[in-house]
């Protein structure tokens, strides 16, 4: 019986569940290591972003026999200028649109809470079920207003601390393009035989998955952000620039990003002209199914290959878990595991093939 599959994989989880409440009992003892990983977190994975869109460039480079510290230099200066390019050309024009925006805010609100409450006011009108609904999101948007003082505070904390880590993102970077390439080995030096080749092919699976996942992901954000910018600049929408930005930005989010970066446009765009609520939501919903239907399945392909319920599910766990990082890093997490789960599956199947030829 212990040798049965379903016997050692429940053996697994209780001894997993053991740890965890173990881990838990103990926490207090960990607590600096929290604090030190909490630290580097961000860094370390803005770091390992740039390390994989400049990947390319690096082996472009490396096959033509460059020496090493001057890959690194090269590498730095040119994301050094693209991030000087880009802030040059729309710098000015999104300092400008935020100025405009927060002078404009209170009558933005304003005009807002005027249409909250035309709509509140014609809930009689309304059946019973939708009125109850509004009633509750009326109740819902005081509480809203009640916290943003403190929304505001925290958001302004943790920009703050944000903008102090950048600092440590181009260590971290330089690291991960020196020494990339002794990870898998250093790990794999553990092991020895079937096991260690084992390893290594894992290792490179799951780094060819968030190869593929960070490039894919951030390329498709663009086209999304590109195509709304125009659009939204087309219709003539206030703070048209500002709002593209938003829609690239919250993109990252697989699935829920689109609709989370609709909501200010509508926003605005009901302020402005309640038409220009109709013509924004054509324009997220066309962008969304050129996105879907043409870029994503090009671009990524089948690298992750998930399920749409499937990712729904993590990103509303995840959230509920971890906040927004939770959020962003729901459908890479689960990618690289079900690459290392893949593995072992594959894996088990070899021993038992061969297994049975011996007998």
């Amino acid at each position: 019986m212990t040798n049965k599959l379903w016997f050692q994989t429940g053996v697994g989880i209780i001894l997993a569940l053991v740890i965890i409440r173990l881990f838990i009992e103990v926490q207090a003892i960990f607590d600096p290591l929290f604090i030190i990983a909490q630290t580097i977190f961000v860094p370390l994975l803005l770091g390992g972003v740039l390390f994989y869109l400049s990947r390319p460039l690096l082996r472009f480079l490396q096959k033509k026999q460059f020496p090493k510290w001057s890959i690194i230099v090269i590498i730095l200066v040119l994301i050094i200028l693209v991030f000087y390019l880009f802030y040059a050309m729309i710098g000015p024009i999104v300092t400008k649109q935020v100025n405009s925006l927060v002078n404009n805010a209170p009558a933005i609100i304003e005009d807002a809470e005027q249409y909250s409450q035309y709509i509140f006011d014609q809930r009689e009108r309304l059946p019973a079920s939708v009125e109850e609904q509004i009633n509750q999101m009326s109740g819902q948007l005081g509480d809203w207003a009640s916290n943003i003082g403190s929304w505001i505070l925290t958001f302004l904390g943790s920009f703050i601390s944000g903008v102090v880590s950048l600092v440590l993102v181009p260590f971290f970077l330089i690291y991960l393009l020196v020494d990339h390439e002794k990870f898998a080995p250093f790990v794999a030096g553990f092991f020895k035989g079937e096991r260690k080749t084992w390893i290594r092919k894992t290792l490179s699976d799951v780094d060819h998955t968030l190869q593929s996942y960070i490039q894919g992901q951030l390329f498709v954000s663009f086209l999304v952000g590109l195509m709304l910018l125009i659009g939204y600049w087309i219709i003539g929408l206030d703070y048209f620039l500002l709002l593209a930005l938003i829609g690239m930005v919250t993109n990252v989010i697989p699935f829920l990003g689109p609709y989370i970066a609709v909501i200010p446009a509508l926003i605005i765009a009901v302020v402005q002209d309640p038409i220009m609520a109709v013509y924004v939501a054509i324009i997220m919903l066309i962008a969304q199914q050129i996105e879907s239907n043409l870029i994503t399945p090009n671009v990524m392909g089948n690298a992750l290959d998930v399920h749409p319920l499937t990712v729904i599910t993590l990103i509303l766990a995840a959230g509920n878990i971890a906040g927004l990082w939770g959020i962003i890093l729901a459908i890479p997490v689960y990618a690289v595991i079900k690459t290392i789960a893949k593995n072992i599956y594959a894996r088990r199947q070899e021993i038992r093939e061969t297994a049975t030829k011996e007998v």
